[in-house]
C-alpha cells in the first residue's frame, strides 16, 4: 500500500511541475505566474479541487508519443471565491506552450459541463500558443467543441476570460463569446492573425502589442473589458467581479451587508449640474454618491468613455449602471458607446440584475464616418437591448435628453418602470436654439427675434414638466433624493414579473 501511495504522490508531484523547473523559471522571468500559482491567487485558500490531473494526449505523430506530461497543459477544477462556488481552467504555458490538443479541449469542455450542471460561473485563465500543430484537425475540432460549450452556457452561467499570455487564431473566439475579458498589460495578446501574417498579406509592419495588446483591445477595439498591470492584480479583480454576480440565471446576486443607509441624502448633488448648459460635469460623481459606500466596478472604463457602464450596489444588492458621460463628446451616443452599453444591458438582463440609467444626452454623434460605419444599426442595438430587458429599470434624466437618444436611453416608452427627472432636465427634440432656427428660419439674422423665440421655446420645452404631464416622467425629484428614490423603487420592483412573447430567439440588429 505504501508503495502505491508513494507512486501516486510521485505522479501528482510530476503533474504539479508541469513542463519542469526550467520552463517555470522562464515563465517567472517574464513576470508571469504559473497555471497553478494563478489558481492559488484566484481561489480561496485550500478550496481548489482538481480533476483529470493525470490525463495525457493521445497523439503519436512527430515524436509526440515520447512526450507526454500529465494534465496535458491545462489545470481544471472547482473552488470558491469568498465562499461561493466557481469552476476554473488554467492553461499551462510550460507544457507544449499551453497549446490545445484534443485531450486539452476535452478537459475544458468537461469543466464547463460541470459548471452548467451545478449552476456556477466558469473562469478561464488563457495562456496558450494556440492549436497543437502536431494534432492537426483534432485540435481544431477541440476548439470548436469548446466554442459550442461557450455558446450553450451563454446567458445561463457567467463566463469570465482572463488573457494572461498569447491568444491567437481560433483561440480568441472562445474568450470573445464569454461575458467578460480581462487582459494583462505587456504580457497578453489577442489577434486572429499575428504580425508576420499581417506583414505578408497587407505589407503592414506592426508589433504584437500594437496589433493585439491589452491597451489596443481595452481602448480601441473594445474586445477586452479591462487591462491590469500584472497577473496578481487581474486575478484579484476577477474575485471582486464575481462578488457582484449571481451564480447563474436562476439566482439573485449575493446580498452584501452595508452600513450605508438607503435614505441617505447627498446634498452636493443639487449643485452637480453646472448653470451653463454647455459645461460638462463628471457623471462618475453621481454614480459614486448614489451607490453603497461608493464601491463601483466599472466595465470598459477606457473604451467609449462617452458612456459609463458598471456594477454597484443599492441596499447590498447588485445593480447595473448605464450613464452618459458629459465629459466626453458631451455625452453623445456613437457607435462604440451604443455597442458597449447594449452588451452590458443584455448581460444584466440575462442574470436578473436591475438597471439604473442616468441620462444626459444631446443626441447621436453626427458625421459621415458614423453614418458610413452604420450608426443606424449600431444605435439600434442599444434601443433593442433596453426594449427587450425585463429586469427592473429605473431612469433619471439629470440635464438633457434630446431627440431619438431620449427614446433609446431607457425611456418610459421602452418599458421603463420608474422614470424620474431632475428639476432642470430638458426633454425635447433638440436644443432650444437649434429648434428655433428651424421653426423660425425666416427670422434668422434678426438676433433680437431669435433670442426672444429661443427664450419662449426654452420656457415651454426646456423642462421636464411637458413629459411629466403626459406620464412619460413619473416624478420630478430633487438631485439629493436620488439614492432614496432609487432604493425605494428597487424595493418596490423586487418581485417584478414581466415576460416577452415566446420566440426561439430574437433577431437583434447585429
Amino acid at each position: 500500500m505504501k508503495e502505491i501511495l508513494a507512486r501516486l504522490e510521485g505522479k501528482r508531484q510530476a503533474a504539479r511541475m508541469g513542463g519542469g523547473e526550467q520552463r517555470i523559471a522562464v515563465q517567472h522571468g517574464k513576470g508571469k505566474l504559473t497555471a497553478r500559482e494563478r489558481l492559488d491567487v484566484l481561489l480561496d485558500p485550500g478550496s481548489f479541487e482538481e480533476y483529470d490531473m493525470f490525463m495525457e494526449h493521445r497523439c503519436v505523430d512527430f515524436g509526440m508519443a515520447e512526450q507526454k506530461i500529465s494534465g496535458d497543459g491545462v489545470v481544471i477544477g472547482s473552488g470558491t471565491i469568498n465562499g461561493r462556488l466557481v469552476y476554473v481552467f488554467s492553461q499551462d504555458f510550460t507544457v507544449f506552450g499551453g497549446s490545445l490538443s484534443e485531450t486539452h479541449a476535452e478537459k475544458i469542455c468537461k469543466i464547463m459541463d460541470m459548471a452548467m450542471t451545478a449552476g456556477a460561473p466558469v473562469i478561464g485563465l488563457n495562456d496558450s500558443g494556440g492549436a497543437r500543430i502536431q494534432e492537426g484537425v483534432a485540435a481544431l475540432a477541440g476548439y470548436a467543441n469548446v466554442f459550442q460549450k461557450n455558446i450553450m452556457a451563454s446567458g445561463v452561467i457567467p463566463q469570465i476570460s482572463v488573457i494572461m499570455g498569447p491568444c491567437a487564431g481560433g483561440a480568441v473566439y472562445s474568450p470573445a463569446i464569454t461575458d467578460f475579458i480581462f487582459m494583462v498589460k505587456d504580457s497578453s495578446y489577442m489577434f486572429v492573425t499575428g504580425p508576420d501574417v499581417v506583414k505578408t498579406v497587407t505589407n503592414e509592419t506592426v508589433t504584437q502589442e500594437e496589433l493585439g495588446g491589452a491597451i489596443t483591445h481595452t481602448v480601441k477595439s473594445g474586445v477586452a473589458d479591462v487591462a491590469f498591470e500584472n497577473d496578481v492584480e487581474a486575478l484579484i479583480q476577477v474575485r471582486r467581479l464575481v462578488d457582484f454576480l449571481p451564480l447563474n440565471n436562476r439566482e439573485k446576486s449575493p446580498d452584501f451587508p452595508t452600513f450605508d443607509h438607503a435614505d441617505r441624502e447627498e446634498m452636493s448633488l443639487d449643485t452637480l449640474v453646472p448653470d451653463n448648459p454647455n459645461k460638462p460635469y463628471d457623471m462618475h460623481e453621481l454614480i459614486h454618491k448614489v451607490i453603497d459606500e461608493g464601491d463601483f466596478y466599472e466595465i470598459q472604463p477606457t473604451h467609449a468613455k462617452n458612456i459609463i457602464t458598471g456594477f454597484g450596489r443599492i441596499e447590498g444588492q447588485t445593480v447595473g449602471f448605464v450613464a452618459n458621460q458629459p465629459m466626453v463628446l458631451a455625452g453623445c451616443l456613437d457607435i462604440n458607446a451604443s455597442r458597449k452599453a447594449a452588451r452590458f444591458v443584455r448581460f444584466c438582463d440575462c442574470f436578473n440584475i436591475p438597471i439604473v440609467t442616468f441620462v444626459d444626452v444631446p443626441g447621436f454623434l453626427p458625421g459621415t464616418r458614423q453614418e458610413y460605419d452604420g450608426i443606424i444599426k449600431q444605435g439600434a442595438k442599444l434601443l433593442f437591448a433596453f426594449g427587450e430587458a425585463t429586469v427592473p429599470k429605473i431612469t433619471i434624466i439629470t440635464r438633457k435628453a434630446y431627440g431619438g437618444a431620449y427614446d433609446v436611453m431607457a425611456s418610459k416608452h421602452l418599458r421603463g418602470d420608474l422614470n424620474f427627472a431632475w428639476p432642470r432636465a430638458e426633454i425635447a427634440v433638440m436644443g432650444a436654439k437649434g429648434a428655433v432656427e428651424i421653426i423660425f428660419r425666416a427670422d434668422i439674422g434678426d438676433e433680437a427675434k431669435i433670442e426672444a423665440r429661443t427664450q419662449e421655446y426654452s420656457a415651454k420645452f426646456a423642462n421636464p414638466f411637458i413629459a411629466a404631464g403626459r406620464g412619460y416622467i413619473d416624478d420630478v425629484i430633487m438631485p439629493h433624493a436620488s439614492r432614496r428614490r432609487i432604493a425605494r423603487g428597487l424595493r418596490m420592483l423586487k418581485n417584478k414579473d414581466l415576460g416577452n412573447p415566446w420566440k426561439k430567439h430574437d433577431n437583434m440588429p447585429l
